[in-house]
């Protein structure tokens, strides 16, 4: 059978716990996705490359809404006050769901009880990238420059808290650095003044920066990963550098506010993974240097329990606070 035709005849079952008469054809109420950082970042990016193929899949219209501020808090306390029918969907990622417990003793939400999870979107590890103004050019002039002036230098951040500003600590702690934090409210205005030279370096993902090291505004120099990027393959890792234990990834799922059926979180899930198997969706993901995850809400929620033991000790060894 044929994946269209399958998809035809699947959709109206999958969808009918979710749309109730609206998968019958009536006009339905249109979806939102919140996503917590500002346009134009690889969490944005993700979110707009499968709403319109979801929007189309489920013969509704899919409104990407950006509400980005306090680390993802307030687009989750956005979602604690839509209804739990599904139609309101959550970008998270490791910062929303992981870190933010650890980081924050008044944290206006609890991953654990305020949000169930769908799916993973992607991801894939983080990428230390430098300014084409900045005086080091690979990752080996980068350590010996940052370590002979500590406190010279500092680094943009997607946010406070958020994967990329851990990545850059755990670096700094496994490396001995002294480089000052400079966070910013998402990744998109960060590479924005790295780009520009108003900073020297940030950790990011390769998806939000894909373009400009392509048109060469910004300079890889060396990944968080146990393997080179596929798409970067002369960057080294930090374990070839020398630098041992400097491993992580960042990943962007989908979430539900909790006390959403379990049967309507099934039915997201389906649909959401549906879209990620086709063909120009998987190869947005393939081009920009993305991993396509698209775990079940069970795969994914162990993810997050996994992730947040290790975190939660390494955040309390590295002595992280940010209230």
């Amino acid at each position: 059978m044929k994946r269209r035709t399958f998809n035809a005849i699947l959709a109206p079952t999958l969808l009918a716990p979710w749309l109730g008469a609206h998968a019958q054809g009536s006009p339905g109420k249109s979806i939102r996705w919140i996503v917590p950082y500002p346009a134009g970042g690889g969490s944005d990016t993700y979110a707009r490359w499968i709403a319109q193929s979801l929007g189309q899949l489920v013969k509704q219209p899919v409104a990407v809404d950006n509400k980005p501020g306090a680390n993802g808090a307030i687009a989750v306390q956005d979602l604690k006050r839509s209804p739990t029918d599904g139609h309101t969907l959550l970008n998270v990622d490791n910062g929303v769901m992981v870190y933010n417990p650890a980081l924050y003793k008044s944290l206006t939400y609890a991953p654990s009880s305020d949000l169930t999870m769908v799916t993973q979107l992607g991801g894939g590890p983080l990428v230390l990238m430098a300014s084409p103004s900045a005086p080091f050019k690979d990752a080996r002039g980068f350590i010996d420059q940052v370590k002979a002036a500590p406190g010279k230098f500092s680094y943009a951040s997607a946010g406070a808290g958020s994967p990329q500003h851990l990545a850059m600590e755990l670096l700094k702690a496994r490396a001995g650095l002294h480089i000052l934090h400079i966070p910013y409210r998402g990744s998109s205005p960060a590479l924005a003044d790295v780009v520009g030279g108003q900073i020297p370096m940030l950790m990011t993902d390769f998806t939000a920066a894909a373009g400009f090291v392509s048109a060469g505004k910004l300079t890889p120099l060396a990944v968080t990963g146990l393997k080179r990027h596929p798409r970067m393959p002369n960057v080294p890792t930090f374990e070839e550098v020398g630098i041992k234990g400097v491993l992580s990834e960042v990943w962007v799922g989908v979430a539900v506010r909790s006390g959403t059926p379990p049967e309507t979180v099934q039915s997201l899930y389906q649909q959401i993974s549906t879209v990620l198997k086709q063909p120009d969706v998987s190869a947005k993901f393939e081009e920009r240097g993305a991993l396509v995850i698209g775990s079940t809400p069970e795969e994914a929620n162990a993810v997050v329990r996994r992730e947040t033991e290790v975190w939660h000790k390494l955040i309390r060894e590295l002595k992280i606070s940010l209230d």
